[in-house]
């Protein structure tokens, strides 16, 4: 098998965001690999464990990506104050004589954002709505090109390194297996400080809430990154659409903040947050406002937070109301046209990007934002849930049915033809419990 049918095999997905499969990802023409190590999200810590404690693999997985597939550059970025995981690659690079470069960036977010990294390290700006390989480039963060490294070497990806942290007893870095419960890893970290708290699986910006009593059920998949344990009340996901823009109605000021600190904005793309809260204030239908230019503009929105959470002066959430607009004009069949060719940074960028610590710090994470987390435990569940769909794409098919047995790596679901998707494999040994949109296993039986 070449590199990317390795890969595939493997069930690799990029390990944060929507999961794309990393085959797919890899298969085209680059000038450039371009690895993230910047850790975008505050609190996150398990891509810095990884720098630090698997340079040698990460830089060695870099360099047979890049000499497959002929790809001339191949830069890790991560943030300049990451001393120890910056020396740690620079030892490795240096051992194998490897052509690999590290690109520092300063400490502000969303740095790891996929094009705003891009530009960073290209200079070139990905046009709206598009992808890093129209302007030359492929990224992957540290983890999945650690990942593709196991990859290469016959291993599936089974085991997925997540930051476990907030309000518990001994913040961790977790190795688990695919499938393993939320509340398992609440547990590896010693458990919860306090009786009332809310959940969020991965940052505190941009990760989802998880109902307390849901953390039983709900699996770790090959996406997730964190699980947060914060002061309930720490996040506004509860109130209404209709709330908020009641909000906006009484509250918006036409400050144009938002705007002038989004950082799909100061890529030069034509969105701007206060005039869609502006219309939206109106009162009008959603649905007859479809067809306005600066609302279709939602469809850009990386949902990155800085407009709610550190722009607005008054406590508004013009990041809520753009992911709502998207879901109405995904409804509605409406596709972002671009209107222009050439795209080129807002010339104060430099300027407004938002400090990664005042971002932490508005979002009401400051307290464990300076936090070291350098302990790593495994967890050993007894009982994994593995979902059928990790990955963007079509869910897995099933391979196995109730009763069989399966060995750790086994391959137990696999990616529908001519589908997009990414393969499963059993992440413990053990016997099939359940077969539905998700495999159930658990230890014992012939399989263990």
């Amino acid at each position: 098998m070449n590199l990317t049918e390795q890969i595939a095999a493997a069930g690799v997905v990029g390990c944060g965001g929507a999961g794309f499969p990393t085959h797919v990802k890899l298969k085209g023409s680059f000038e450039y690999l371009i690895v993230n190590g910047a850790e975008c999200e505050p609190l996150l810590r398990h891509d810095r464990w990884l720098m630090r404690s698997k340079a040698e693999k990460i830089v060695a997985a870099m360099d047979a990506v890049a000499a497959e597939l002929g790809i001339p550059n191949a830069v890790l970025a991560l943030k300049e104050h990451y001393e120890s995981e910056r020396a740690a690659l620079e030892a490795a690079i240096e051992q194998a004589g490897s052509r690999v470069r590290l690109h520092l960036l300063g400490s502000f977010y969303p740095a790891g954002d996929e094009q705003t990294l891009v530009c960073e390290v290209t200079g070139r700006v990905v046009p709206p709505a598009g992808i890093p390989a129209e302007v030359g480039a492929v990224v992957c963060n540290a983890a999945t090109m650690y990942s593709v490294g196991l990859a290469l070497r016959g291993y599936p990806f089974i085991y997925k390194y997540l930051t476990v942290a907030g309000e518990v007893e001994h913040p961790v870095i977790a190795c688990v297996p695919v499938g393993t419960s939320v509340a398992e890893c609440i547990a590896l970290a010693g458990g919860t400080k306090r009786s009332d708290y809310a959940l969020v699986l991965g940052g505190p910006m941009m990760g989802r809430p998880l109902a307390p009593d849901a953390a039983a059920d709900t699996p770790v998949t090959k996406t997730t990154s964190a699980v947060l344990v914060l002061p309930e009340g720490s996040r506004t996901d509860g109130i209404s659409v209709r709330a908020m823009l009641n909000r906006a109605r009484s509250a918006c000021i036409q400050c144009t903040t938002c705007t002038q600190l989004c950082p799909r904005h100061l890529l030069g793309h034509p969105l701007e947050p206060h005039r869609i809260m502006r219309k939206m204030a109106t009162g009008v239908d959603v649905r007859e406002l479809l067809n306005d230019p600066d609302v279709r503009n939602a469809q850009i929105c990386c949902e990155c937070g800085v407009c709610e959470v550190y722009a607005c002066p008054m406590g508004l959430q013009p990041r809520r109301i753009n992911a709502m607009l998207k879901g109405e004009l995904g409804a509605a069949g409406v596709r972002y046209e671009r209107k222009q060719s050439e795209w080129r940074p807002d010339t104060l960028r430099g300027e407004r990007k938002a400090p990664a610590e005042r971002v932490a710090a508005r979002a009401g994470v400051y307290a464990y934002y300076d936090r070291e987390i350098t302990e790593l435990v495994y967890g050993a569940p007894s009982r994994v849930a593995i979902p059928l769909k990790m990955s963007a794409g079509a869910p897995a098919e099933p391979r196995v049915r109730v009763g069989d047995a399966v060995r750790e790596g086994d391959l137990i679901a696999a990616i529908p033809d001519g589908k997009l998707g990414a393969n499963v494999h059993a992440s413990i040994a053990g016997t099939v419990a359940e077969v539905s949109d998700r495999i159930v296993i658990e230890k014992g039986g012939a399989g263990a």
